[in-house]
């Protein structure tokens, strides 16, 4: 599969990306007195919105329905953004596998809205007015400690090429990260299992030994089946947080 990439992110598919040994399977501060407990996970791989970002989950759309529409909260996302357990043909999967334009793509979801009521998607004002991503520091800060500790963290996100410039500023991602798996990039999406076999080949990492955090359960559920360790990222990822420092004997 030829993997293409945005202007200014030829470091994430284009050009080799970093790779530093393998995590030594020790707690950090492995000179304190006691035995040594071995870790469970060496790599740990991030969703972008809802995990990495504070918002940008399909729950916060569920807050910007007009009142009146919350009923049917659940029948406008599956409209909006198809299946959330299921790779499908629904205009805005074939958006994030990079088949199709946005406007393609809001064009297929026009009798999708119509078999509902609505005549165009129904959010409210504020949804329209410009999106903003805003770093998640309590996960961010969690990366950090986990690259301190010679883990290896990737990112697997299903996202669309427009809204690359709306997070690709917010931080140092080459950096911080060793590898980043874009769907639109890539022509693969979650929950497809081949998508994760291929964050795990470019991570050289096996799934045993791999965390997987992400806001939309039928992703983690997926990872789970193909032996990774799923952790659901909610709201608050406080529990996250504390699930991966474990995973990972961050202490």
């Amino acid at each position: 599969m030829r993997l293409t990439s945005l202007p200014g992110a030829a470091s994430v598919t284009g050009a080799p990306r970093c790779r530093r040994a393998p995590a030594s399977p020790e707690v950090a501060g492995a000179g304190q007195a006691g035995p040594v407990q071995p870790r469970t996970v060496d790599t740990v791989i991030f969703d972008l919105g809802g995990v990495l970002m504070a918002n940008g989950s399909p729950r916060d759309l569920v807050g910007h329905l007009e009142p009146g529409q919350q009923e049917q909260a659940d029948a406008v996302l599956r409209a909006m953004m198809g299946p959330l357990d299921e790779d499908t043909d629904h205009p805005w999967h074939r958006l994030e596998r990079g088949e199709i334009t946005l406007e393609a793509a809001r064009a297929g979801q026009q009798h999708l809205f119509a078999a509902l009521g609505f005549d165009a998607p129904p959010l409210g004002s504020s949804s329209r007015q410009e999106f903003r991503f805003r770093l998640n520091e309590p996960v961010i800060a969690l990366v950090d400690d986990l690259r301190a500790a010679g883990l290896k963290t990737g990112i697997l996100t299903n996202n669309v090429g427009v809204a690359r410039p709306l997070w690709w500023g917010l931080h140092q991602w080459n950096e911080v990260f060793d590898d980043i798996v874009d769907s639109h990039e890539v022509g693969l999406r979650k929950p497809n299992p081949a998508i994760f076999h291929l964050a795990l080949d470019r991570l050289g990492a096996t799934a045993s030994r791999t965390a997987f955090c992400d806001d939309i359960r039928p992703n983690v559920e997926a990872a789970n089946a193909l032996g990774l360790h799923g952790v659901l990222v909610d709201e608050d990822p406080t529990a996250a947080i504390d699930t991966v420092r474990r995973l990972a004997r961050l202490g």
